[in-house]
């Protein structure tokens, strides 16, 4: 699955729990929210592990 897709969800999981937040819907925006979150730690590792391979490959002098 291509990352901007995944970004593409994670933006709108955000959209959606704002806009629960706004009418009141506590159920909702909090589940929102934990989807959001858990978008966004997947997103931390998976940068991580490309700024790593991006380092390990420019020591190779590829």
């Amino acid at each position: 699955m291509p990352a901007g897709s995944l970004l593409h969800w994670a933006i709108i999981a955000l959209v959606v729990a704002l806009v629960a937040a706004v009418l009141g819907f506590g159920g909702i925006a909090g589940a929102a929210a934990g989807i959001a979150k858990i978008l966004f730690y997947v997103f931390l590792v998976i940068f991580v592990i490309v700024l790593i391979m991006n380092f390990m490959g420019r020591g190779r002098g590829v």
